[in-house]
Order: C-alpha cells, then structure tokens, then sequence
C-alpha cells in the first residue's frame, strides 16, 4: 500500500481502543475496506494512505467513537455497518437516514439495506421484496416508529393476511383476537425491541400503534399514517388493491413480502409480485430488492435460502 499522507483524529482511550478492537480486528477492518493504515499510538487515531481512502476511513471512525462515547458496545457489525454508511456518504453526499430505537440508532447492515432505508425517507409506498431475514420489516417497522416519534405522523399501522390459519382458523381456541395474534406474534416483538414495552402499551391504548390482519383494513381510509404490509405475498390480487388505496392524506406506505413463500392455494393468485410488475416506475413508488447476500440472520440461513434458490431455478418450479 503506497502511503501518500497522514491525518490524526484525537480520541479520547476509550473510543481508540473500541476503534482498534480486540486485537486490532476492527482497525484491520477499516484498512481492507478503504487501503489505508489505521494505528493507535495512544491519544487518538491515525490514518496513512490516499485521500478518499483517508476521508472515509475518519468517517467510519467517528461513527465508532461517538457510540463508544455513548457507553454503547462496539462490534464488529458495527464496524461493518459504519464502513457501510462511510461509503454510501461517499457517494450521495450524505449518510442513509437512520431510525432510532430505544436501543440507540438503527443501521443498515448491507448496501441493499442502505439503499432501502434511503428509499423509504423519500417515497410515498415502497416495496421491500426478497427472502428471509434480509430485515426488510424490521427496517420498516424501525422507520414508522421513528417518523411516529417525531411526529411526522398520527399513527403506525402493521398489517398482514393471517392466510397461514387458513380454514384451520375456526378449529383454534378462543375468539378472534385470540385465533390471528399468533400470526401478528412478530409484529409485536419487533415493536417491543424498538419501543420498549412501556412505551408501546402506551401507544396501543391511544390508538397510535394498530396491528390487524388485512381483512380489518376494508372500508377504511388511513389519513396521517404510516402503514405496513407485512408478509404481503399471501395477499390475494383484491387484497393488494384494496389496502393500497386505503392511503388518505399525509400517508406513507411499506409493503413486504417475499414471493418464494406463498401459501395461498393458486401463487397466480398473489397480489405482490403483481403489484410491483404494474407500479414499478410510478411516481411516488420504489421498489427495493434483497438477495440471499442480504441476509442478517445465523450465516447458515443465507446458505439455505441460496440452496432453494438454486433448486428451483434448476427444476423450473415454485420457489
């Protein structure tokens, strides 16, 4: 690596020590990603290599430091994720909007995340499609929690088909609240993460966090909300229309799903993948797509969904 010039960033130890990371894992971090030379020879931090590279390499740099700064652990997927928000600033000029939960800042993981985070800031209905665990809803839910927080809107309102009970609906116990919660069950753990308990009942019971199957949002207008649809390939065609014209004034949508696993009898029948193919290019309307690359959960989960993949493009059928 040619070293070209030098800066220093005064730190205080212990936002050094998290940037250099156990034994110096996050500093060899940062050096791949921008080629340069990231030391810490006590008081702070210094950078040896080009000019971009240097620039970025700070960036990411400060970004550590200020959650360390904040008593908040440092990872390595936090070196990952501010290297990330380095490059995408690089690039844009600014830095992908960020949710904030309780937990402090919520950031995007992967170049798609970024891309998804900045496409739900500056669109009215965004679609976030593809598979498992790419964090298309929790990044959603994140950010309706955020514009509710700060007012930009009344309410936060998540919906999705209960199509998994299907007929064996009116076989489980209870009443209807009862029988569709299980199916609303990650809804209200990914509010709870991000809210707090507290908060969240507090919410609730001022009618400022809904969550309800698809089939309660008939008949309704959603003026002043930021709406979700979660699993939305399990959305028949009628459904699909009918819950994306249910926005009224000062209304922002997301719609999430992923078209590999529909459970609806007829997959024609889907109301996702035809939603996306008529309103692609529409003012007003984004569409962000996630690969198996974009998978957050345990590394395993990206090399199962890569094996389906290459199954059913090898025997033509459904995914």
């Amino acid at each position: 690596m040619k070293a070209t010039a030098e800066d220093f960033l005064p730190l205080a130890d212990v936002a050094a020590r998290a940037v250099a990371g156990p034994r110096g894992r996050h500093a060899a971090l940062i050096e791949d990603a921008f080629q340069v030379m990231v030391e810490t020879p006590g008081g702070g931090v210094r950078f040896t290599g080009d000019g971009p590279g240097r620039a970025r390499a700070r960036r990411t740099v400060e970004t550590l430091a200020e959650r360390a700064l904040q008593g908040l652990e440092v990872t390595e997927g936090d070196v990952r994720t501010a290297i990330l928000q380095a490059r995408t600033s690089a690039v844009r000029g600014v830095r992908p909007a960020m949710p904030v939960g309780r937990r402090g800042a919520v950031a995007p993981k992967t170049e798609a995340q970024a891309r998804y985070l900045d496409l739900l800031a500056h669109h009215d209905l965004v679609f976030g499609i593809g598979p498992a665990g790419t964090g298309k809803t929790f990044l959603a839910v994140a950010h309706g929690v955020a514009m509710l927080s700060r007012g930009e809107v009344d309410r936060l309102v998540i919906t999705r088909p209960a199509v998994e009970a299907g007929e064996r609906l009116g076989f489980l116990p209870g009443d209807l609240k009862e029988k569709v919660d299980p199916y609303l069950a990650p809804i209200w753990e990914a509010l709870s993460d991000l809210m707090g308990r507290e908060a969240l009942d507090r919410r609730r019971d001022r009618g400022e966090v809904e969550v309800a199957p698809i089939a309660f949002m008939r008949g309704r207008t959603l003026a002043h909300a930021y709406v979700i649809v979660d699993e939305a390939q399990n959305a028949t065609r009628l459904q699909m229309k009918m819950i994306l014209t249910r926005l009224g004034e000062g209304a922002r949508m997301a719609v999430t799903g992923d078209p590999s696993q529909i459970d609806l009898p007829s997959l024609r029948d889907s109301g996702l993948a035809h939603a996306v193919s008529i309103l692609d290019g529409v003012e007003g309307v984004a569409v962000a797509r996630f690969s198996a690359a974009d998978v957050v959960r345990h590394p395993l989960v990206e090399r199962i969904v890569r094996a389906y993949d290459a199954d059913a493009a090898q025997s033509g059928g459904p995914r």
